[in-house]
């Protein structure tokens, strides 16, 4: 673990879970001095539900997008006498306040909810919950690692989850030196055997082919780390802010691990290993990340690209003809069936897509998967996340016809 570096950017951001535009109520003011760990801001509609400082910080800026749409809260670091954020973990083993410590402390914005993406309602109850000690992306960090000398934490954490649902809780990981022996398991939790190819150990595979996610039957999934750090929480009152992150691209001289923080300066923990040339950081895998200055809140990624040079515009008629002589059928391969884990079938789940067919979709599992999950899917048909956004798009309506 020598080679493992602690950083804690100068700068850092508070944001919210991605794929939701969360309408918020700053708890504090420009200028204001925060612990680590303190809340910034609550939902609007859920003021339970808090997001957290992930450094000790003066307040710099706090942007939101119309209708108080968080965009980010910035914090210049800036340590502070009363250290850490400290919770009252006394009645956290019954449920009601287990899930409010969770809500005020930041560990719900952890939790991501299927279908529809997002964190969960604040008095929603899932009907399972994935745990993933298992990550298959390229270039992602050992989850053995980042739980190396946390097994109780781990535990105490597990423990915790089983208490928040009346199914199963499924502990996902690999045996041996690569990965979590996930045991036989105990109680309400299941131990799964991933693959170490990618997309095994993708949440939503694992979550469409063992405990599908229905309108009325929502599924969370967790990474293992953020469970460690929920048991050492009900431990010590702190929840621990740290996490184990992977720098990789080809726009770097050398890749490197750091443990940092949710919302940490992408340009602080890249800066000194950044080959010559224009770059582009990513927070997240190349496959399924996105252009950002800070980490996001659940990413253990950073990936750095070189810039591609932007092509002169073509006139629009002659784009146009272009594209449409262009002819990209989807066609069966080994790879495509990789690249939806063999979980669901490739070719009817895209025509699905590409036509609107809602009703198909759901019956061969869109419930159960976001974009990540058929990123390796676009990468394979080259298609540049034209299918995660004909998902995203199906799923919103699916969304507000239920909702309707």
């Amino acid at each position: 673990m020598s080679d493992i570096e602690d950083v804690v950017t100068e700068e850092a951001a508070v944001l919210g879970p991605a794929g939701s535009a969360l309408s918020v109520t700053p708890l504090v003011e420009e200028d204001d001095v925060v612990a680590q760990g303190a809340p910034v801001a609550c939902l609007r509609k859920e003021p339970d539900v808090c997001l957290v400082a992930p450094i000790a910080g003066r307040v710099a800026r706090i942007s939101l997008l119309p209708g108080r749409r968080l965009s980010e809260i910035v914090l210049f670091r800036e340590e502070t006498s009363d250290g850490p954020e400290r919770h009252d973990t006394a009645r956290a083993g019954e449920v009601p306040a287990l899930r409010q410590l969770m809500q005020s402390s930041g560990v719900w914005p952890l939790i991501r909810r299927r279908p529809f993406g997002g964190m969960p309602a604040r008095h929603e109850t899932a009907a399972a919950i994935f745990v993933m000690a298992t990550d298959t992306r390229p270039f992602s960090p050992d989850p053995r690692r980042a739980l190396a000398g946390r097994e109780e934490d781990f535990r105490r954490g597990l423990a915790a989850l089983e208490q928040l649902t009346d199914g199963p809780v499924f502990l996902c990981g690999t045996d041996g030196p690569g990965g979590i022996d996930v045991g036989k398991g105990q109680g309400r939790l299941c131990p799964v055997r991933c693959g170490v190819r990618h997309p095994q150990g993708s949440a939503g595979i694992r979550i469409h082919q063992l405990f599908p996610a229905g309108i009325d039957a929502p599924v969370w999934d967790i990474h293992a780390e953020d469970v460690a750090a929920m048991g050492s929480l009900l431990a010590t009152g702190i929840l621990p802010m740290t996490r184990l992150v992977r720098i990789a691209g080809p726009a770097l001289r050398e890749g490197r691990t750091v443990r940092t923080h949710p919302g940490a300066d992408l340009r602080q923990l890249t800066q000194r290993i950044v080959a010559v040339g224009s770059h582009v950081l990513v927070s997240g895998s190349h496959l399924e990340g996105h252009t950002a200055h800070w980490l996001a809140l659940r990413d253990r990624q950073i990936t750095v690209l070189p810039r591609e040079e932007t092509p002169a515009p073509r006139h629009w008629l002659a784009d146009a003809l272009n594209q449409s002589a262009k002819a990209t059928p989807a066609i069966p391969t080994a790879a495509l069936t990789h690249a939806f884990g063999a979980a669901l079938p490739a070719l009817p789940f895209i025509r699905a897509l590409s036509a609107g067919d809602d009703e198909l979709a759901m019956r061969l599992g869109i419930l159960s998967l976001l974009e990540e999950d058929i990123a390796l899917a676009d990468y394979v048909l080259s298609e540049t996340g034209q299918l995660s956004t004909l998902l995203r798009a199906m799923l919103d309506r699916i969304e507000t016809e239920f909702a309707a």
